[in-house]
């Protein structure tokens, strides 16, 4: 006796819309690609050529089993866990480096491409290429359209830095500078002369002998956005620094 198969939701529509999702997942995995971005055409095309298989087996691949009265099956349960399920690919590409969360952009144009996918594999093809259309327009458009937003403005300030000599500090004060955000300009470093002990001693409240000794002054513009005050306060716990202030126009302590 030869097996009998049931080819039910295996015709040339479900293989069209599996061709739908390859070809639009591809597309946008290219441009992931061209970007050079952590996920790119393979990882796009699985994922949307997955998604549309899992919308067709949800629609198609329980028809054996369903029995008028007694058994039902609801296909909205597989695409749910679809949703839920692709999480934690977009998990995999989002990172946080130097305080700076990297990687959502992928993370949400991976989740898109599984979208794009279900809406091929339950024959919403005019939903799919809208959407992809949609993708290139966030993609290339968008960007050029955030240049005319008004930005924050980097403020300018000038910092006066105190700091034990000899012990390798500048390099710890510019590391710290830049891990914070913040562009440094107009750098200029000195022996703390007579004068300038004094007023630190003054400011301090220290003897003037101690505020003299082994002591170099930088002085250095710094742009950022975040408040001063942030790194005023990283820079004064680093060992070795005298103190920090903030330098207005006239070059007097604030």
């Amino acid at each position: 006796m030869g097996s009998q198969f049931d080819l039910t939701g295996q015709g040339l529509l479900q293989l069209e819309e599996l061709a739908l999702a390859f070809v639009l997942s591809a597309l946008v995995g290219l441009e992931r690609e061209f970007r050079q971005k952590s996920a790119g055409l393979r990882t796009y095309t699985l994922v949307g050529v997955s998604a549309a298989l899992f919308m067709l087996i949800s629609k198609y691949g329980f028809m054996d089993v369903l029995v008028a009265g007694r058994v039902v099956v609801d296909p909205s349960r597989v695409a749910a866990q679809i949703v839920s399920g692709i999480g934690f690919i977009g998990g995999g590409v989002i990172f946080m480096r130097r305080d700076v969360v990297r990687g959502l952009t992928t993370a949400a144009s991976v989740w898109l491409t599984a979208a794009l996918g279900m809406a091929c594999g339950a024959g919403l093809p005019i939903l799919a290429l809208a959407t992809t259309l949609g993708h290139f327009i966030i993609m290339f458009v968008f960007p050029k359209l955030a240049r005319f937003i008004p930005q924050e403005r980097r403020t300018a300030t000038q910092l006066r830095i105190s700091y034990r000599e000899g012990i390798g500090l500048l390099r710890t004060i510019l590391i710290t500078c830049t891990q914070l955000r913040f562009a440094i300009d107009q750098v200029d470093v000195e022996k703390n002369s007579q004068e300038a002990a004094q007023d630190q001693a003054d400011w301090e409240g220290t003897e003037m002998e101690a505020a003299r000794r082994g002591t170099v002054v930088l002085t250095m513009r710094v742009r950022g956005k975040r408040p001063i005050s942030h790194l005023i306060a990283s820079l004064s716990e680093i060992d070795g620094i005298v103190g920090v202030a903030n330098v207005d126009e006239a070059g007097q302590l604030e």
